[in-house]
């Protein structure tokens, strides 16, 4: 094997070279060597070579967030298929879809989510299921994982695939119709993940936080990054015992910390009955949603050594921009440059750049880009735009930025998230901005609801830290005193829980859909 890693497997096997006994992966009352996890991963690609999996197959994995999945990854790459990692909350309509769409050999399970797979193996006859038997029987045409793998080689199989091949099909949350699934190569994951480890700095003496999903780009990188690395990944299954994750950071000294806002807001909140500090730490991180601004002295406080990187990507593109610790306080609403290698371009909608300041649509252009949606000619070519030189594709993110005199970017709304307020563009970010200022505040979502006066009209949905009451006065007050007139909310609603995505992030469409009878009482 060549001292260069070329594919994502390659990566793994470097590493297990040099570090063979060094902790890999602690998940649960799990603790796997590297060694360990390269012997699971090269069994599993011997065990699905045997059954049929060839160069380019995809293989579904549809296991909770824990060792098996994450060594699963590399053994389907191993065997030389293409990885489609499934959240395990995933209800059975999605996940057909997703076995039926991505065309796949082979699934494989966990015997506790047997209710859900379970049924579909019976409807599709040419697909393989291979289930890791806990303490429930295994289904009818069901084999048990464990005995597939037993007294297989734990050396790889041969390869054949070289960088453009696909490594793996990332589904979309699909919030509205089917979710799409995201064609990533060796290649562009193999770029973002060098890409990001060269500004987070990841070493081997890392050790990675996550309570992220794998199946989710986001949480994937955690595992990646620490594989490249030679760092070790302690990985959680959520976030959903936080007195339970917030003993296994410090009892396991972790370095690098990632999370989204929903879960900054949880600590926060907990913070503000107890204080949590993780001296440890060294790197905190943020994608996937903005983070609002009035977060960040709080996350100094819970992280008080570590640089707080504000990032902004996307499944198409894994990663594109990130702001310098440095800045976080200076420009706290930036998620800064392009990351290393690539480039952000601002158009407008006559397709050239935008002035300092003014608003346009952010095209990504770098080697980490999407092949394009599996089986969706026509949305790729929506996302996928010509670029400066012949023959090469822009990635069309569908996001509004602005960017200041230094060239740093500031997200402002996905651009079917705009409000159209009295004849005006209200930036969803810019109100709950200013909402997240009150303490009271633990999240909030603001979207537009149709009004036959205003247009739209400005709707604030909050759940409130524990022992508050909603104070609709107070609310309104303080985006009059921060806000435009007409960027002030018309209807604040208070829920208890906001609801998320599988993967744990907020989302207008779902919150609107869920609360239309709320709306309507409101009104």
């Amino acid at each position: 094997m060549s001292a260069i890693s070329r594919l994502l497997q390659e990566t793994l096997l470097a590493t297990v070279s040099r570090y063979p006994e060094r902790t890999a992966l602690v998940a649960g009352s799990a603790r796997l060597s590297y060694r360990e996890v390269a012997d699971y991963a090269c069994r599993l690609a011997h065990a699905l070579r045997a059954r049929g999996v060839q160069r380019g197959d995809r293989v579904v994995i549809f296991m909770d967030n824990g060792w098996r999945c994450a060594a699963s990854i590399f053994g389907v790459l191993l065997a030389g298929g293409v990885f489609v990692a499934v959240n395990a909350q995933t209800k059975r309509d999605k996940l057909a879809f997703i076995l039926r769409d991505a065309g796949a050999r082979v699934l494989l399970g966990e015997s506790h989510l047997a209710r859900v797979f379970g049924p579909l193996a019976e409807q599709l006859p040419t697909l393989r299921v291979l289930c890791a038997p806990d303490a429930e029987a295994l289904p009818a045409g069901v084999e048990n994982l464990d005995e597939a793998l037993a007294e297989l080689p734990i050396t790889p199989p041969s390869q054949s695939a070289i960088t453009l091949d696909l490594a793996a099909l990332l589904y979309t949350s699909g919030t509205t119709g089917e979710p799409k699934g995201v064609m990533h190569t060796h290649q562009s994951l193999m770029f973002v993940l060098d890409s990001i480890n060269d500004y987070l700095d990841i070493s081997g003496d890392d050790r990675l936080f996550s309570a992220l999903p794998l199946n989710f780009g986001y949480g994937l990188f955690q595992w990646l990054s620490a594989v490249r690395a030679g760092a070790t990944l302690v990985l959680e299954r959520s976030f959903a015992y936080p007195a339970q994750v917030f003993k296994r950071m410090h009892d396991e000294a972790v370095t690098s910390f990632a999370g989204v806002p929903t879960i900054y807001a949880m600590m926060l909140a907990q913070d503000a009955k107890q204080p949590l500090r993780f001296p440890s730490v060294r790197l905190v991180t943020n994608a996937a949603a903005a983070l609002p601004v009035e977060f960040i002295p709080g996350i100094r406080r819970m992280f008080p050594h570590a640089g707080l990187y504000k990032m902004y990507g996307q499944t198409e593109c894994i990663r594109s921009a990130y702001l310098e610790p440095a800045l976080a306080e200076v420009k706290p609403a930036s998620v800064g440059r392009a990351i290393p290698g690539t480039e952000l371009l601002l158009l407008g909608e006559d397709g050239q750049p935008v002035a300092p300041g003014e608003v346009g649509t952010l095209y990504v252009r770098g080697p980490h880009v999407m092949r394009g949606y599996w089986n969706q000619p026509e949305k790729t070519a929506e996302a996928l735009m010509p670029g400066p030189l012949p023959g090469e594709f822009l990635l069309k993110s569908g996001d509004l930025f602005r960017r200041d005199a230094d060239g740093d970017f500031y997200f402002v709304a996905r651009s079917d998230e705009i409000i159209k307020s009295r004849g005006e563009k209200v930036s969803p970010a810019e109100v709950e901005n200013a909402i997240y200022s009150l303490p009271t505040v633990r999240e909030v979502v603001v979207a537009g609801i149709p009004d036959p006066v205003l247009g739209e009209a400005v709707c604030a949905f909050v759940t409130l830290r524990e022992g508050n009451e909603l104070n609709v006065q107070q609310i309104k007050q303080v985006c009059g005193a921060r806000l435009e007139s007409h960027m002030i909310p018309k209807y604040v609603v208070s829920l208890p829980e906001l609801p998320r995505t599988v993967n744990g992030k907020l989302s207008r469409k779902l919150i609107l859909e869920r609360c239309a009878v709320l709306l309507a009482a409101s009104a």
